[in-house]
């Protein structure tokens, strides 16, 4: 069953204004329950007016959002609990902290839900380790630690509420290589234990193929594709033409096409690409032994 469901969602700004735009455009999507997404476009393609749909920080101009096959705006007073239930992290989350403590901070969330002090320290202490965050962190300021661990605590805030549903909006932004490589290690091993549903809206083809079992892509306001990972980079020279860059590893293999040497497969992490060249060249090293 779908998690998340949009039928015929249009969403328009400025209705009525010389400023009038359609961001997303009669968008019929279903996700299951469980996936791991990435979400891509070009600046101004609607992902970001789209995501924002899902747990009700936008209203519909038409269309429908289903949350466990409910309308989520089919009663106003519910949306509260639909933001417990999908939980949105921003773009740079890290410059919203400002609880004196890291525990505090994540505590937010959850002690907002209503919880007692008990499971809000197990949620902040497995969603803690969860995202990398040693114990002893926890007494200390948030101000105080580097950027990529504020990034962290501040995407545990989230975390901690257990939402069914986990969206980030470029949690990689602005970090170099290796806090990219730690926050994404993270985020996986936390939907491996949780198998929740996480939504990753990323620029870098080269980080959603890592780890993501479904790409949606939207394009000028609609949905492109929405497609196993390995199908929608089955089709690297469309999604190049809209004005996303595919990972250079997917660019090698397709010249190798061009020139004649076609592995039957698309390719877009280089492990996979290491295995498939090692086994193409043990084969080739067998033949020439007969």
């Amino acid at each position: 069953m779908a998690i998340l469901e949009t039928q015929q969602l249009t969403y328009t700004y400025s209705i009525g204004s010389p400023f009038e735009k359609t961001a997303v455009d009669h968008v019929d999507l279903k996700i299951e329950e469980g996936e791991m997404v990435g979400v891509m476009g070009h600046t101004g393609s609607g992902k970001s007016t789209l995501i924002q749909h899902f747990n009700g920080l936008l209203r519909p101009t038409s269309g429908k959002v289903l949350l466990d096959g409910q309308d989520i705006w089919a009663d106003k007073k519910r949306i509260r609990d639909v933001r417990f239930q999908v939980g949105l992290v921003f773009q740079y989350p890290e410059y919203q902290i400002f609880e004196e403590t890291v525990f505090k901070d994540i505590a937010f969330g959850p002690r907002n839900m209503g919880l007692d002090e008990k499971e809000i320290k197990r949620r902040v202490l497995e969603t803690a380790h969860d995202i990398g965050l040693k114990e002893e962190l926890l007494k200390r300021s948030p101000f105080e630690l580097s950027g990529g661990q504020k990034r962290r605590v501040a995407i545990a805030g989230v975390m901690a509420m257990e939402p069914k549903v986990l969206i980030l909006d470029e949690p990689t932004a602005g970090l170099d290589p290796a806090g990219r490589d730690k926050i994404l290690s993270h985020i996986k091993a936390y939907h491996e234990r949780k198998k929740n549903t996480i939504l990753i809206v990323s620029h870098s083809m080269e980080d959603i193929a890592g780890f993501a079992d479904k790409i949606l892509v939207m394009n000028k306001a609609k949905l492109f594709c929405y497609d196993d990972t390995e199908k929608v980079f089955g089709r690297a020279e469309e999604i190049s033409a809209i004005g996303l860059d595919v990972p250079q590893i997917t660019k090698v293999f397709l010249e190798l096409k061009k020139q004649g040497l076609d592995f039957g497969k698309e390719v877009y992490t280089v492990p996979y690409a290491r295995d498939l060249l090692l086994r193409h060249l043990q084969g080739k090293a067998g033949e020439g032994q007969c």
